[in-house]
C-alpha cells in the first residue's frame, strides 16, 4: 500500500538530513561516520521510492540513491583498504556525564566469533571497584559470539595495603574464568603507563582512562549502578586502530 503524501514527505525530509550529515562528514574526511549516514540515508530514501507512484520522482529517486550508493560502497572498499594496511583510525570522544558507553556498547562492534586471544594493559586494576570492572569485562567476553579461550592482563601491583586485596581478587576471576574454559594469564609491571586492549582479530582500543571511566553510582539503588549503559562516565578519549598483527605482551 503506496504511503500519505505526508508520510512520505516526512520520509523524505528526514533521508536529506541524514544524507546532508554524511556529505558533511565525508568532506571532513570521517569516513566511518559518514558511511554510516550513507546506509541510514539510502535506506530512507528507498523507503520514500516504494511510497512514490510519479515515474519522473521515481527516475530522479533512483539516480540519487544509486549516486549515494556508489559513495557509500567507495567508502567501504577505502575503509577495508585502510583496515587491511593496518591504518585504521577511529576516535570517540566520551563527554563527562555521558551515558551509553557499557563495555558491550563500546567493544561489541570489533567481537565476533573468531576472536580467541585478548589482551590487556592496564595498571590500574587495584582497588575494588577497579577488579570489578576488570569482571565485568571477563563477563563481557564470555558472552559475546566470540570463542575467547586465552586473557592476558598486564598490569601493576598494588604496593599498598590493597596489595593482598589485588591479589586474591585476581586469582578469584583467574579461577572463575578457568572454570568457563577460559585461561587468564597473568602479569605485573612497576613501569607500566599505558592502556590498551588488543583482539586476535586485529582490533586495538586505547582508552584514555582504561577500564576505569565510570563514575561512582550515587547510591546502591540508583540507575547505573547494575547496568552501565545507565552509568554517567568521566571524560575521556577512545582511540581505535586495526593491525594485520597484533603483538602480544
Amino acid at each position: 500500500m503506496a504511503k500519505s503524501g505526508r508520510g512520505l514527505d516526512s520520509e523524505s525530509v528526514a533521508a536529506a538530513t541524514v544524507l546532508k550529515r554524511a556529505v558533511e562528514l565525508d568532506s571532513e574526511s570521517r569516513y566511518q561516520q559518514a558511511l554510516v549516514c550513507y546506509q541510514e540515508g539510502i535506506d530512507l530514501l528507498l523507503q520514500v521510492l516504494k511510497g512514490t507512484q510519479d515515474d519522473t520522482k521515481k527516475c530522479n529517486l533512483r539516480k540519487k540513491i544509486s549516486g549515494y550508493m556508489d559513495r557509500a560502497e567507495n567508502i567501504k572498499k577505502y575503509l577495508d583498504q585502510e583496515k587491511e594496511d593496518g591504518k585504521y583510525h577511529k576516535q570517540i570522544k566520551i563527554e563527562e556525564n555521558a551515558t551509553g558507553f557499557s563495555y558491550e556498547s563500546l567493544f561489541q562492534e570489533y567481537l565476533n566469533e573468531t576472536v580467541r586471544e585478548v589482551w590487556v594493559e592496564d595498571p590500574y586494576i587495584r582497588h575494588t571497584h577497579q577488579l570489578y570492572n576488570f569482571l565485568r569485562f571477563c563477563e563481557m567476553l564470555i558472552k559475546r559470539p566470540c570463542k575467547v579461550k586465552t586473557i592476558h592482563l598486564l598490569t601493576s601491583m598494588d604496593e599498598g595495603s590493597g596489595k593482598q586485596q589485588q591479589i586474591c581478587g585476581l586469582q578469584e576471576i583467574k579461577e572463575s574464568l578457568r572454570n568457563h574454559g577460559v585461561l587468564l594469564e597473568l602479569e605485573y609491571s612497576s613501569s607500566i603507563h599505558d592502556r590498551e586492549i588488543r583482539f586476535d582479530n586485529g582490533w586495538m582500543i586505547k582508552i584514555g582512562r582504561g577500564l576505569d571511566y565510570f563514575k561512582k553510582p550515587q547510591s546502591r539503588f540508583s540507575l547505573g549502578y547494575c547496568d552501565f549503559d545507565l552509568r554517567p562516565c568521566h571524560e575521556t578519549t577512545v582511540d581505535i586502530f586495526h593491525k594485520k598483527h597484533t603483538k602480544k605482551i
